[in-house]
């Protein structure tokens, strides 16, 4: 059994150390600002932002207390803050940060809108919010062949397929920000290339029961689950390989009050 941080990490974290520094890159984020990380997981975002900015503070936040005790405990930075806490309802004062920045995470959040809300709330006028989702539809490679193969072998799972997830097409993020009232607002694809030294280290991850496709796995019986390793082997080959990933990034700009 796989505790949920370490199942995170095997199945997200990987992706989101690749690309922490280059979302960083396109938040924008300068060496002294206060920077709050919505939805930090197991603090991959947060932790690139310690190491690359030695004079900032960085406070991080997630509603799961496994993913904040392990962040903690991993984190080697004092200026690095992990702390429990709902996008939705943040708990920190009006204009607390210079930056609030959200990787893979505003589009699992039941009302995306308010936490939205609450991120331009906590910024600073002329602050930055920022986000990033995946292209589940044609640019997450990795989850893109998952789910095509389970569907192949069932139909039911069609609505679970990842490509349904909200905000993960071009434009969507952008259209919610001007909505939100973000002044230049600017969207950005990033790419990034993952390896797998073989087919276990890509299904592996599977198994850990994290997010829609390894809950999917967990549901399965052995026999299905076995059949729909054994289509994706098929499709993947037992060899060094590397998918290609891509996410829709979006920030804008705090206005200051009239």
């Amino acid at each position: 059994m796989f505790a949920l941080s370490d199942g995170y990490e095997l199945y997200m974290g990987r992706w989101s150390r690749l690309l922490a520094p280059r979302y960083a890159a396109f938040a924008g984020v300068s060496d002294g600002e206060r920077i709050l990380d919505v939805g930090t997981g197991t603090g991959a975002v947060a932790a690139t932002l310690a190491e690359s900015l030695p004079r900032s503070e960085i406070v991080a936040v997630d509603p799961s207390a496994q993913f904040i005790a392990y962040a903690a405990k991993n984190a080697k930075s004092p200026r690095l803050r992990f702390e429990a806490g709902d996008a939705q309802a943040l708990r920190y004062g009006d204009a607390s940060f210079d930056q609030v920045m959200s990787l893979l995470v505003i589009n699992f959040v039941p009302d995306h809108e308010k936490a939205i809300a609450e991120m331009q709330r906590v910024t600073r006028a002329d602050g930055t919010v920022s986000a990033c989702v995946w292209d589940y539809g044609d640019g997450m490679e990795s989850l893109r062949i998952f789910w095509d193969a389970a569907v192949e072998l069932d139909s039911a799972a069609a609505p679970k397929h990842e490509r349904n997830m909200k905000l993960s097409r071009r434009g969507e993020l952008g259209m919610l920000w001007r909505k939100a009232g973000l002044q230049d607002v600017r969207e950005e694809a990033l790419v990034i290339d993952q390896a797998f030294s073989s087919f276990a280290d890509y299904w592996r991850p599977f198994l850990a029961g994290v997010g829609p496709g390894g809950a999917y796995v967990a549901s399965l019986g052995e026999a299905r689950r076995e059949q729909l390793a054994a289509r994706l082997l098929a499709r993947l080959e037992d060899a060094a390989f590397t998918l290609s990933a891509r996410v829709w990034c979006v920030k804008g700009m705090v206005a200051k009050p009239n």
